[in-house]
């Protein structure tokens, strides 16, 4: 009997802009296929407004393709998350990939909060990200990425995932995150690079430069363990700016995601003059 696959060819385009002087609106919405968002709400008053992307019902298999894209004009607010993870599937001899386009005005501020992908057995796929940052603009976003199921002996036997991240602020390219990862590399064992661990993460976040004893705090809620462990890099950028980076490696996807969720809330009162209480949405 032959098997019979269908293929997702989606796209999603979000536009955020403002309505009256401060309240941020979800005013573009253009999507094809199955990449749909539950309503707009604003459980942090007008000016934020949540949206949750819903990605296809059964995940993503081979053949697929998804293309999101997010903008958000001058001076909005938008945060942006997943009611869950991701489900990377076999892909039976197909490509599948999913491309992401994050542009942000000047003034405006984003949290960009997805849960995790999961990356099954004998998966082809690819997640390329491209975030466009405006030189005036604050924002935090994150990537989650585990590799097979942690019930399974050896996690993820056979695939191979692509993985590229660049990130503008202005027209200037100033950070690069890319890779091929095939299950039998060696890279996956190595002690300079996943050391045996499924789930590897990395926190984003651009706005004022931060002071020693604030990022000190933050070094110390990372910890390292055997089985979660975190790092942070500061990259000094032009006008009392910086980037910084929080590199993630963990056993569990839930506390690899703890971890970046702890983060984000010491980060985005710092960086987006907000307070940072956990979605609602990540308890359900």
């Amino acid at each position: 009997m032959t098997e019979v696959y269908s293929q997702w060819h989606a796209k999603l385009t979000l536009g955020f802009s403002l309505q009256n002087g401060s309240r941020s609106v979800l005013s573009t919405r253009v999507h094809e296929g199955p990449l749909l968002i539950q309503r707009a709400l604003y459980p942090e008053g007008p000016e934020i407004c949540h949206v949750a992307i819903l990605h296809p019902p059964s995940g993503i298999a081979g053949g697929d393709m998804l293309d999101i894209q997010v903008r958000l004009a001058e001076h909005t607010r938008a945060t942006i998350t997943t009611p869950g993870a991701t489900r990377w599937y076999k892909s039976n001899g197909r490509h599948a990939a999913q491309n992401v386009l994050i542009q942000v005005g000047a003034g405006a501020q984003l949290d960009w909060l997805p849960c995790e992908n999961i990356y099954f057995e004998q998966v082809d796929a690819a997640a390329r990200n491209r975030i466009e940052l405006h030189p005036d603009s604050a924002a935090i976003g994150w990537e989650i990425s585990q590799l097979g199921s942690v019930r399974t002996p050896g996690h993820w036997l056979e695939g191979r995932v692509v993985m590229d991240t660049q990130l503008y602020i202005g027209q200037e390219l100033v950070w690069v995150d890319a890779g091929e990862l095939a299950a039998d590399d060696a890279l996956r064992q190595g002690i300079c690079g996943l050391d045996g661990l499924p789930v590897h993460a990395t926190l984003w976040a651009y706005g004022s430069v931060l002071d020693t004893a604030e990022l000190e705090v933050l070094n110390e809620q990372l910890g390292w363990g055997p089985e979660l462990r975190g790092g942070l890099t500061v990259m000094p950028q032009e006008g009392g700016k910086a980037l910084y980076l929080l590199r993630a490696l963990g056993l569990h996807a839930e506390d690899v995601r703890g971890l970046l969720v702890q983060a984000w809330q010491h980060l985005r009162p710092r960086l987006l003059r907000t307070s940072a209480q956990p979605l609602r949405l990540w308890t359900t």
